[in-house]
């Protein structure tokens, strides 16, 4: 999960609210929320059920089990780039999950018959994620429907649950590398959302084309915790 963007130009820090809706409306007005669907999906979802210490700052908060959730200008960044990809029976996985926020996000951007799956190596993530979303009416519904699902598994594997590839892949902890596997899962067309590095990171899009065909775009630095084994027991 995300420190923030390395780019000292951004104009994120800039855009801590006193309420949700105060937090979306400085994000947009900074020009880090262009989209109106983005916009109005982040609105719906209180980040105070998911941040629980000054949800409201653009800035990350520590969850617990040494993970944070993202500064908000860093899951509208996901969001936007991710948006060509969440039509309305889009099949999303959420690598990194952590709290659940840009999980519960990401479902409120795609159909009724959607599906978006978060995953965490973690099992305490995942109940955290689970009870965090349960905090509001639109929350438990998502995950009554079938429509949000978290589940413990290795992100770096990403996940095959037999049901075709994913229509958007978001990874929420620094890669080493982008694994194959990953951009393999991707549908045709399909994108990945990737910060890739150790010392120096960056995010990386990458599309896989209509025709299989794979396109990578290096994008911004940021400060990511790393991908990493889960802790041992």
């Amino acid at each position: 999960m995300p420190n923030g963007p390395a780019n000292p130009k951004t104009m994120a820090w800039m855009s801590t609210g006193s309420t949700n809706a105060a937090l979306i409306k400085n994000l947009t007005s900074n020009g880090l929320i262009t989209s109106e669907r983005v916009k109005n999906a982040m609105l719906a979802v209180d980040r105070a059920h998911y941040a629980p210490f000054a949800p409201y700052h653009d800035s990350p908060q520590t969850i617990g089990f040494s993970a944070t959730i993202s500064a908000p200008h860093m899951h509208a960044s996901a969001a936007e780039s991710l948006l060509p990809y969440l039509h309305p029976n889009a099949r999303i996985l959420d690598i990194g999950s952590g709290s659940g926020y840009l999980t519960a996000v990401l479902g409120n951007l795609v159909g009724p018959s959607g599906k978006v799956v978060g995953i965490d190596h973690i099992q305490g993530l995942v109940d955290l994620a689970n009870k965090n979303m349960s905090k509001s009416k639109e929350g438990r519904e998502m995950l009554e429907s079938g429509k949000v699902t978290f589940l413990k598994a290795d992100g770096r594997l990403g996940l095959d649950d037999g049901q075709g590839g994913w229509d958007a892949i978001h990874v929420g902890a620094a890669a080493k590398e982008a694994h194959k596997v990953l951009v393999d899962q991707l549908t045709a067309p399909g994108r990945l959302f990737i910060p890739v590095g150790e010392d120096m990171q960056y995010i990386w899009v990458i599309d896989k084309k209509e025709d299989g065909s794979v396109v990578r775009k290096k994008s911004f630095g940021v400060r990511y915790v790393p991908l990493t084994d889960a802790p041992k027991d």
